[in-house]
């Protein structure tokens, strides 16, 4: 049975894997912030030489993009240094290493769909940690897979839930129609994951659901999926209710997924459809 160490095991990807995962397949070690400091070297390294797991997945992260922008010095701590120490004991200890990241590793402005070749120029502060943390891992490691994701959500605080609660509170919703990405369910994202450590398919990868759509767009689809007659008024991105720190242009192209056999994703109004079921929010 092979060992994965989940760190991170809190935020929505670590929770979806959890969810997902066979258990009999797969003995899992669950950190999150409480219990294991990834800012802290010696105690990383102590814990990987203690469990001395099979595949590393880092999910740990400081996401918040507003925070990290009031708090540089904290987010390449937890982002870029953190992905560091993980790397280094998972190259001592030969375990693959799983690093999630982000589309804001580009600029988002683009008129098309960011690939895996595209070269990357992170705007945010946010996107400059997580590049950082990207870099870490091929210094350090081989035996890596980057994955890239955007606008994910799952077990907990995400613009999904964040809509629902305003929407139920009869707010009227200011939403961007120039923000752009691929919604997807974390769930789908954990299956993939889990689908890609069984093989040796080294290197980095865009993973999203299918499609694209705007924030005003998305939007729509999760009030009109969970019949809730709210007014959502289109804005430019700097006046949205939501995050303004993030790129214009989030859609990620899953290129190198395209020529291999690995994983399919499913269509996003598909997924979203199923994690509305899931929470009990659909009409």
């Amino acid at each position: 049975m092979q060992k994965i160490w989940i760190c991170g095991c809190d935020g929505q990807i670590g929770k979806a894997i959890n969810h997902v995962v066979n258990k009999l397949e797969f003995e899992i070690l669950d950190t999150d912030k409480d219990d294991l400091d990834v800012t802290n070297n010696e105690e990383v390294l102590r814990f990987g030489e203690m469990n001395r797991p099979d595949v590393i997945i880092n999910c740990s992260g400081m996401t918040n993009t507003d925070a990290c922008e009031k708090d540089k010095r904290q987010a390449f701590l937890v982002n870029a240094m953190g992905a560091r120490n993980l790397s280094i004991i998972a190259s001592k200890v030969n375990a693959k290493m799983v690093q999630i990241s982000t589309d804001d590793v580009f600029d988002g402005l683009e008129q098309k769909a960011y690939s895996e070749f595209d070269m990357t120029n992170p705007q945010t502060v946010y996107g400059k940690t997580k590049l950082a943390g990207e870099n870490y891992v091929k210094e350090f490691t081989h035996k890596h897979f980057i994955i890239r994701s955007t606008w994910v959500y799952g077990y907990g605080d995400n613009f999904v839930t964040g809509f629902l609660k305003n929407a139920k509170a009869g707010d009227d919703l200011m939403i961007a129609e120039d923000h752009y990405g691929s919604p997807t369910n974390a769930n789908d994202l954990a299956h993939f994951i889990l689908k890609l450590i069984r093989t040796s398919e080294y290197g980095t990868y865009h993973a999203t659901n299918k499609g694209s759509c705007s924030r005003y767009e998305f939007a729509k689809e999760i009030a009109s999926l969970a019949g809730l007659d709210v007014t959502i008024q289109k804005v430019p991105h700097e006046q949205s209710d939501f995050s303004a720190v993030r790129p214009v242009n989030a859609v990620l192209n899953n290129f190198i997924l395209s020529l291999t056999d690995i994983y399919d994703f499913p269509e996003w109004r598909d997924s979203l459809k199923k994690y509305l079921k899931e929470i009990g929010e659909m009409a």
